[in-house]
């Protein structure tokens, strides 16, 4: 089966609903929920960008961009910056969640506090990636347990970097929900001449690639700061990728989705480019720097520190064999030399058993 049809099978079908949006309220101002917010004000809809810091909300709103994270890339008219939580969300019919996977639990109980029964007529859509540490669930999950009379959920995901979609360069993601409808709305309100938004049923299999690949892009960046070479890093990619999909056909995922967009291409485009925050981090840890260190080096968030753990502690419960995640598990949280993690990762891992093993 190609991969084309493969990926056809799994769901990932393009989007091409043409429907105007109603008014959407993207919660999270850091680099990927701006970026989002632009690319929604972009292809046509009103959107209200919601940050919590009230100083740096002022400035974008003056400066009509986010100078932190994304200073080359200019608001649209139709983008609204706002700093007052009520005003955000009181009134919103649509909102997208773009926090940081530590953070999504405090953000849904807050929508829950505010919105009452207007919860049953949400439209909620997420971009935080990750399970939750203390409980190993996944952001679907914990929004049906804390917004259960909820019945529009969708996540978005795919191989993407902030500053390209702000810029507006060609991208392509995927939008996953149970809800066929709501997906589409949502694609379709991402899409534009050059953001295709394909959709997918499988919201297990696309929350849990995004969770793991952050964690296997610290290990590629052990791999390459050590100086291991390109044949190195696409055995940890490859074998990275049979880790991911144990675990997500341990959970339910469907296998398909590992090969398309919210799969394989998010875990390629993060082990590979420096763009991304978690191979920089691999990259840093493997020239000694501490994770604080390279963490203040990097300035925002490196999911893939708390994804090793979450994930390292998800294998344990479902007794999945991740033995990559497994030694960048002991980098980041036991602190063994990355040298020896990876050595004993390539001679005892890598090259041992079948290769479909």
């Amino acid at each position: 089966m190609s991969i084309e049809t493969t990926v056809a099978d799994a769901g990932d079908q393009i989007t091409t609903m043409p429907e105007q949006m109603p008014a959407i309220t993207v919660i999270g101002a850091g680099s990927w929920g701006t970026a989002l917010a632009i690319q929604l004000a972009r292809a046509g809809s009103v959107v209200t960008l919601w940050g919590r810091d009230r100083d740096l909300m002022s400035q974008m709103q003056q400066q009509r961009l986010n100078e932190r994270y994304l200073p080359a890339c200019s608001f649209p008219d139709n983008l609204k910056v706002e700093a007052d939580w009520d005003r955000a969300v009181a009134d919103a019919q649509r909102i997208l969640v773009s926090v940081p996977s530590h953070a999504f639990r405090a953000v849904l109980e807050q929508l829950a506090s505010t919105l009452g029964e207007r919860v049953a007529t949400l439209e909620l859509a997420w971009a935080t990636k990750g399970f939750e540490l203390s409980t190993g669930l996944l952001p679907h999950q914990l929004a049906h347990k804390l917004l259960p009379e909820c019945n529009n959920y969708a996540v978005v995901s795919g191989p993407t970097f902030a500053l390209e979609v702000g810029a507006g360069l060609p991208t392509a993601i995927t939008v996953a929900g149970s809800n066929p409808e709501w997906s589409m709305r949502m694609a379709s309100a991402l899409r534009t001449k050059n953001f295709i938004a394909y959709t997918s049923e499988d919201m297990v299999g696309v929350e849990i690639g995004g969770a793991v690949k952050n964690a296997l892009a610290i290990g590629a960046g052990l791999s390459d700061g050590l100086g291991f070479g390109a044949n190195a890093r696409i055995a940890m990619i490859n074998r990275g990728l049979r880790e991911l999909s144990r675990l997500g056909l341990a959970m339910g995922a469907e296998a398909e989705t590992f090969v398309g967009l919210a799969g394989m291409g998010d875990l390629v485009l993060t082990c590979t480019d420096d763009q991304s925050r978690n191979r920089r981090m691999g990259l840093a840890l493997a020239s000694g720097k501490s994770i604080d260190e390279a963490a203040e080096e990097i300035g925002q968030v490196v999911e893939g520190i708390g994804a090793a753990r979450a994930v390292y502690e998800q294998a344990k419960r479902l007794n999945v064999r991740m033995p990559i995640i497994e030694q960048i598990y002991r980098v980041v949280v036991e602190g063994v030399a990355p040298r020896d993690a990876v050595e004993a990762l390539l001679s005892r891992e890598l090259g041992a058993g079948k290769e479909h093993g």
